[in-house]
């Protein structure tokens, strides 16, 4: 669970006692293979998912197989917050890479908030830092080229994992395939991958295996008109 602490205190401050009561939360954990869905379009949980380890993605499932990412997700996250109200799920969780999910039952997460109101403002904050991702991720879908939505995915990845230190200087690991980049950001895996060619030719990043290497910061950020307000971080890269 201090996965979950350190995401939560990247975005607010948590006291003694209210990570003492996180740490003691009753979980049930599972590690999953590669492209195992978390939870499902149209199931109702009885709990939520918090991710130690390895990434997962947020998506739905069009006709003829078509899929759309709407974020991606790191160990700390709880991306079926929202479950805990909204009881049917309106579109599926899977993972990434091999991962370790933490399962914690609702009615858990219920007694947590109403004994401790600050934990309930720090994961109804959590909700609309996500919300503000969702509004970056359409405007880049609506108005950035494919360059600036790539770009723009690297800087706020990094930052997220940076945030939970699972990065630094500016080095992080990046299990992201192309097909999972054109699912997110509406590209081609030809654009993609044209994209990236030039984005290693103009000296800005480097992709080797599983991890990313960004070379030029500054420039990364200009080119995608990044600002991390959204993200209301209060750990940033230099």
């Amino acid at each position: 669970m201090t996965m979950l602490i350190r995401k939560l205190e990247s975005i607010a401050t948590l006291s003694d006692e209210e990570r003492q009561t996180i740490l003691r939360l009753p979980v049930r954990t599972r590690v999953l293979n590669v492209g195992q869905d978390i939870v499902r379009d149209g199931d109702k949980p009885s709990q939520s998912c918090l991710i130690l380890d390895g990434w997962a993605c947020r998506y739905k499932m069009l006709d003829g197989g078509r899929r759309q990412i709407m974020s991606f997700h790191i160990p700390g996250d709880i991306p079926d917050l929202q479950s805990l109200h909204l009881h049917t799920m309106d579109h599926s969780l899977a993972t990434l890479t091999k991962s370790t999910i933490a399962f914690i039952p609702h009615e858990s997460l219920r007694e947590l908030t109403t004994r401790f109101p600050g934990i309930a403002s720090v994961l109804w904050r959590d909700t609309l830092v996500d919300g503000g991702i969702f509004r970056e991720w359409m405007v880049g879908m609506g108005r950035k080229s494919a360059f600036g939505r790539i770009a723009h995915l690297f800087c706020e990845m990094y930052l997220k994992l940076e945030a939970v230190g699972l990065a630094g200087e500016h080095r992080c690991p990046w299990p992201i395939t192309q097909i999972d980049f054109g699912d997110a950001l509406g590209l081609s895996n030809v654009h993609v991958n044209r994209t990236l060619q030039e984005m290693r030719g103009q000296g800005l990043i480097t992709l080797r295996g599983c991890t990313l290497v960004i070379q030029a910061w500054d420039e990364l950020i200009r080119a995608s008109e990044f600002d991390p307000t959204y993200l209301h971080l209060e750990k940033r890269a230099t």
